[in-house]
């Protein structure tokens, strides 16, 4: 089974015969075989040539860059390897029709939605006051429908998501006092996990995209953009709540991540090494982790799931079968 590499330590990466070589700053090397290697998560100074990249991007082997404070850069993709013209078309035209490119931003919107509906109810049976919000929430998933735009559908998937966040302090126990969503930079330790891991489910999915024939910078809820890999963003919606806010609520009310696993850096918090790679490592138990699948009848991982909802998205856009994005039963 091929595995994510993750590099906190600086170094030089290099090609060495058919391993990738790791040459530490006190000159320790390490070899590490190439099919065992999914993808290359770097977090520290790395030093590399065009050699390195022409062996990974032969191999299909993302790599995904963060910075000092694990702020999600950049990611380097090889040249797609499942070219399909004609998918190519159907996508550009979904997107050009607003008609097609609104129902199927809607079918994001109310996966994600839904989702959300269903981590309130899992907290609710378990004795955290949630049903108000959970009624506020059934009502706004029903104005999807009545959405006539873009704008007037991203502003009833804000809406949704600024409610679900007004429970957050009900639903963790550790004292933190979450108002809102901030981005840049996040403000607290909640805001800073929620950057961290939807960046961790943004990357993720763009490596599962890429293993299909999906152009993953068109995209129908986010608008496609330079510097972006947009369809990442649109499929992400679904999974952050199944995975990244799921797990936020797990490490926190276990007590695995504590205000010790942070550094203050003048009006910001970001992880410390140690917090980083607690959370990289229930995450990747998190996407190894497998359900019965309802439809296929068998065990898949969560990984697999997100390579799912693209085959489906890739029937929706042939007309073979309507696009049903996945929703937890659970």
């Amino acid at each position: 089974m091929k595995n994510s590499l993750y590099i906190y330590q600086n170094g030089e990466l290099s090609r060495k015969d058919n391993t990738i070589r790791f040459t530490n700053i006190d000159g320790t090397k390490r070899d590490m075989p190439i099919n065992s290697i999914s993808e290359i998560y770097f977090f520290g100074e790395n030093t590399f040539n065009t050699k390195l990249i022409t062996f990974l991007a032969q191999n299909n082997i993302i790599a995904h860059f963060f910075n000092y404070y694990s702020f999600y850069v950049a990611s380097l993709v090889p040249k797609e390897n499942k070219v399909a013209g004609k998918l190519l078309v159907q996508q550009v035209e979904h997107y050009i029709d607003a008609q097609k490119r609104l129902e199927i931003a809607k079918k994001f919107v109310k996966a994600a939605g839904n989702n959300i509906y269903r981590n309130l109810r899992y907290y609710n049976g378990r004795g955290k006051e949630v049903k108000k919000t959970m009624d506020e929430i059934e009502y706004l998933l029903r104005q999807i429908n009545e959405a006539m735009s873009i704008p007037e559908l991203m502003g009833v998937e804000g809406n949704i998501h600024k409610l679900y966040y007004r429970e957050w302090n009900t639903i963790i126990n550790q004292e933190i006092d979450f108002q809102t969503r901030v981005r840049r930079p996040p403000d607290n330790m909640i805001n800073t996990l929620i950057s961290y891991l939807n960046s961790l489910v943004y990357t993720t999915v763009l490596g599962e995209i890429y293993k299909t024939q999906l152009n993953p910078t068109i995209s129908y809820l986010h608008e496609p953009g330079t510097s972006r890999f947009s369809l990442s963003l649109d499929i992400a919606e679904i999974f952050k709540p199944l995975i990244a806010d799921r797990l936020i609520f797990s490490l926190l009310n276990r007590n695995q991540i504590q205000e010790k696993h942070f550094t203050k850096d003048l009006n910001y918090l970001h992880l410390s090494e140690m917090g980083s790679k607690i959370i990289l490592a229930e995450y990747d138990k998190r996407l190894k982790q497998t359900i019965q699948h309802k439809d296929l009848e068998r065990e898949v991982s969560y990984r697999y799931l997100m390579r799912l909802e693209c085959y489906k998205l890739i029937k929706h856009l042939y007309g073979e079968k309507e696009y049903n994005p996945f929703v937890m039963w659970w």
